[in-house]
C-alpha cells in the first residue's frame, strides 16, 4: 500500500496582489510535484490576502472566475490536486471559501466557511451553511478528503461530523494569529486523535494589516502527533498520509464505535 504525499504551503503571499500569488502557487506546486506530492493545500484567503479591508469586495471572484481557472491550469500542468482559500462572490454576497481542484484541473468541491471569526469576517462575509464537505480523491489513492476553514476546526462537533461521515484527511486552510498559537500546536493534534483522522492545518505567516500570524502549520496524525510541522516563516512542508496506519489506529482507538449518542442529544 502506498503512502500518498501531501504538501502544506505556509505563506501570506502579497496581500492584494492576486497575480503574484497565483505565480507563487504555481512555483510551490511545481516544487511539491518534484518531491512526489499529490496534493497541495494553501492558506485561508490565499489568493487575495486576509487583512485587506475594503478591497475584499473588489477582489472577490465567482467560484469559476479567472483565478479559479488559473489554479485549475496549474493543477493540470503539474498533475497535483490543489486546495486554496479565496473570497467568493455569489451575486451580492461574499463568502470566505476554499476550493479543491483535482490533478486534471476539475473542481471537486467548493466550501464556504461556516463559523465566521470576529467583527472583520462578520462585516465582509456571509456564513456558509454547508453539510460535511468531502470527496474521494483518486490522487490520494481514494482517501476521503474533507475541507473546512480555520475557526471551523475549533468546533468539536463539526470535526466529529466529518469523522462520522468517513473523512480520512481533513484540509483546513487557516489564518491563525497570535496569541492563539495553542490551536495549531495543541488543539489540532488532539482533534486528529479524538476523531481518528489526519488534519492538514495550513496557516498564514508574518504580519499583515496589524495581525501577526503564527505559522506552525502541521499535518497531524490520528495518534495526535504532528507528522510535519512548519516554523513561523514561509515554508513548504511535505508529509505522507499513511492509510494503513490510519486503519490500525482506528482499530486501536475505537472512539467512533464506542460512542453513546443517546447521551449527547443536548448537543443537537
Amino acid at each position: 500500500m502506498t503512502t500518498p504525499r501531501t504538501a502544506l504551503l505556509q505563506t501570506s503571499g502579497r496581500p492584494g496582489e492576486v497575480e503574484h500569488n497565483l505565480g507563487l502557487l504555481d512555483d510551490a506546486v511545481a516544487r511539491a510535484a518534484s518531491a512526489g506530492a499529490r496534493l497541495l493545500t494553501a492558506p485561508e484567503l490565499f489568493l487575495t490576502g486576509y487583512a485587506i479591508g475594503k478591497r475584499m469586495p473588489d477582489l472577490a471572484e465567482p467560484a469559476d472566475g479567472p483565478s479559479a481557472q488559473a489554479v485549475a491550469r496549474t493543477a493540470a500542468r503539474h498533475g497535483v490536486a490543489i486546495c486554496y482559500g479565496y473570497p467568493e462572490r455569489d451575486g451580492e454576497l461574499i463568502y470566505n471559501s476554499a476550493q479543491l481542484i483535482d490533478p486534471n484541473g476539475e473542481r471537486l468541491l467548493n466550501y464556504r466557511k461556516a463559523h465566521l471569526y470576529g467583527a472583520f469576517e462578520e462585516r465582509w462575509f456571509t456564513p456558509g451553511h454547508p453539510p460535511v464537505a468531502q470527496v474521494e480523491l483518486p490522487a490520494l489513492d481514494g482517501l476521503r478528503v474533507g475541507v473546512m476553514i480555520c475557526y471551523d476546526v475549533e468546533f468539536p462537533e463539526y470535526v466529529r461530523a466529518h469523522a462520522l461521515a468517513g473523512t480520512d484527511l481533513l484540509l483546513v486552510p487557516t489564518a491563525q494569529m497570535h496569541p492563539f498559537q495553542f490551536v495549531a500546536e495543541s488543539l489540532v493534534p488532539v482533534r486528529a486523535f479524538e476523531n481518528q483522522l489526519y488534519i492538514a492545518y495550513v496557516n498564514r505567516c508574518g504580519r499583515e494589516g496589524g495581525l501577526d500570524f503564527v505559522g506552525r502549520s502541521c499535518l497531524a496524525g490520528p495518534d495526535g502527533i504532528a507528522r510535519a510541522r512548519a516554523g513561523q516563516g514561509t515554508e513548504l512542508v511535505l508529509a505522507d498520509v499513511d492509510a494503513a496506519f490510519l486503519a490500525a489506529s482506528r482499530e486501536a482507538n475505537p472512539y467512533l464505535r464506542d460512542r453513546r449518542p443517546a447521551l449527547y442529544t443536548a448537543l443537537s
